[in-house]
């Protein structure tokens, strides 16, 4: 899985538990503890999809545009990383006479489609408010 999710999701968290304040791409970088380019790229891709509003320039910022309770992990996560449980690693060769060689690859992308299912299945029990009442919850202990 790739850290755009991980930021995405952090990021989201942020703006949920101050709805009403703007934050800069410095501040959520510093917050999630990424170089702010990688924020504005993250932020840019849920701006896309209308999870979060911007406004350019000075004292602009992002600001949440969803209800948190709304949002799925599993949407982010389709935003972000699908398709990224699948490493870029190949095995097996189709022209090989091996029977393992020529079938590998076909049968792992089935075993990463199926992993990568069950993982959207249960991301798609929590939301982004879900997140944010685990943080309030760790932060009171």
């Amino acid at each position: 899985m790739n850290s755009e999710f991980t930021i995405a999701v952090h990021s989201l968290v942020l703006l949920a538990y101050r709805p009403d304040h703007m934050a800069t791409s410095d501040m959520i970088a510093h917050n999630v503890c990424t170089h702010p380019a990688r924020v504005r790229k993250v932020m840019a891709l849920l701006r896309k999809q209308g999870y979060v509003a911007a406004k350019e320039g000075t004292g602009g910022g992002f600001l949440l545009n969803c209800a948190p309770d709304q949002v799925t992990l599993a949407e982010i996560y389709r935003l972000t990383s699908m398709g990224s449980v699948k490493p870029n690693w190949c095995s097996g060769d189709v022209e090989q006479e091996c029977m393992v060689a020529c079938n590998m690859a076909s049968v792992m992308d089935q075993l990463f489609a199926g992993a990568e299912k069950h993982l959207i299945d249960y991301f798609n029990a929590s939301t982004i408010q879900d997140v944010l009442k685990q943080v309030r919850e760790k932060a009171a202990k």
